[in-house]
C-alpha cells in the first residue's frame, strides 16, 4: 500500500537531503559541532551520574515481534581456563547473539527506507546481506556527546504513565519544555518520556510492546525546527502503536531517518532520570550516548548515562 499523502506533505518540510552534501552520512549529528559540546560540558555541575539502558538478557524487551531481533543469548566459552599450563592464570571468556535493535539502542539512518530510498537519496539496495548498510551504517556515528533534554511528557501531563496508544503531539513536546523550565535548541539529544517502560520493568513484556504510547507523525516537523541532533524515549516502537493513522506503519521512523537523516532510539529506561530531573529541578545535563561501532550495522546497543 503507498504511503499516505499527509506522509509525503510532510516529508517534504523536513527533508534534509543535500543540506551537508550529496557525500553526507551523518545527518543531524551534524548539528553537533565543538561549540555545542562545550556548552553541554557546563551542564555538569554535581557529577551526579544516571544510568539509562535496560540490562541485556534473554528475557528482554523482545518477545517475537519483529523477526530476527532476538533478545542476547549468552553463552561462556571459556570458564577458569588456564591456557598456559597448570597453575597459570586462568580465564573465563564470554560470547553473545543478539539481534543489535534487541535492547537500549540506536536506529542507524539505514534501519529503515521508503520508495527506494534511505537518507540522502541513496538507493536502499545498498543495504545488502553481506555487506550490511555500505552508507550510513552506524560504524560512522564515531562518537555522540551532547547536551541531553528530558522532556517528560508524562510528568507535565500529571500522570506517572502515558495510556497506551497515547501519541505524544508537539503540544506536548511544549508542554514538557515548559515544565521543564528549559528550551530544546540546536544540536540537544532529545529524551522523551511516555512512562510506558514501566510496562516491562513491572514484568509485562507483552503490555509493554503494545498498546504503546509514542511520538506523533506531527512530532518530526518540531524536532527539524528545533535542528535537534537525535531523539529517543522510553518505548519498544518509538511512534505509537497501533499507529494513528490507519495503515501507515513507522511513519515516524521514515520521516526521521530517511527524510531528515535523525538517530532515533528506543527502550531507554528514563525512569530514574524523571525522579533525578525532578529532585534537583534540572531537565538539561551531559549525555554521552556512544555507539559501538559495527561496521555496516543499521543499529547499536548502547549504555548512555545522563551527567548532570
Amino acid at each position: 500500500m503507498a504511503l499516505a499523502e499527509e506522509f509525503h506533505e510532510i516529508a517534504g518540510r523536513v527533508n534534509n537531503w543535500g543540506r551537508w552534501g550529496a557525500d553526507d552520512e551523518i545527518g543531524t549529528l551534524n548539528l553537533v559541532t565543538d561549540e555545542v559540546v562545550r556548552e553541554a560540558a557546563a551542564e555538569v555541575r554535581t557529577g551526579r551520574r544516571v544510568p539509562l539502558a535496560l540490562p541485556l538478557r534473554q528475557d528482554g524487551v523482545q518477545t517475537g515481534l519483529i523477526p530476527g531481533r532476538v533478545n542476547p543469548l549468552h553463552a561462556m566459552v571459556q570458564l577458569n581456563q588456564e591456557l598456559f599450563g597448570p597453575g597459570t592464570v586462568a580465564c573465563s571468556d564470554d560470547a553473545v547473539t543478539m539481534g543489535l535493535q534487541a535492547g537500549t539502542h540506536w536506529d542507524a539512518l539505514t534501519h529503515v527506507s521508503h520508495s527506494g530510498k534511505l537518507y540522502n537519496g541513496r538507493p536502499a539496495h545498498t543495504v545488502t546481506a553481506h555487506g550490511g548498510a555500505e552508507f550510513s551504517g552506524i560504524d560512522k556515528v564515531r562518537h555522540l556527546v551532547s547536551r541531553g533534554v528530558l522532556l517528560d511528557v508524562a510528568r507535565a501531563r500529571g500522570t506517572d504513565r502515558l495510556a497506551g496508544g497515547h501519541a505524544v503531539t508537539p503540544e506536548d513536546l511544549e508542554a514538557a519544555e515548559e515544565f521543564a523550565g528549559a528550551r530544546v535548541r540546536a544540536g540537544d539529544i532529545v529524551l522523551v518520556r511516555t512512562g510506558q517502560v514501566q510496562v516491562y520493568l513491572a514484568g509485562d513484556r507483552h503490555g509493554y510492546g503494545y498498546p504503546s504510547p509514542g511520538l506523533s507523525v506531527r512530532c518530526p516537523e518540531w524536532f527539524h525546527a528545533r535542528d535537534v541532533a537525535a531523539v529517543a524515549n522510553d518505548t519498544l516502537t518509538f511512534e505509537t502503536f497501533p499507529p494513528e493513522i490507519e495503515n501507515l506503519w513507522l511513519p515516524v521512523h521514515a520521516l526521521h531517518l530517511v527524510e531528515m537523516g535523525m538517530l532515533q532510539g528506543q527502550n531507554w529506561n528514563l525512569e530514574e532520570l524523571s525522579t533525578t530531573c525532578g529532585e534537583t529541578g534540572r531537565y538539561t545535563f551531559l549525555l554521552s550516548a556512544m555507539p559501538e561501532p559495527f561496521v555496516g550495522a543499521t543499529g547499536t546497543p548502547v549504555a548512555p548515562v545522563a551527567i548532570l
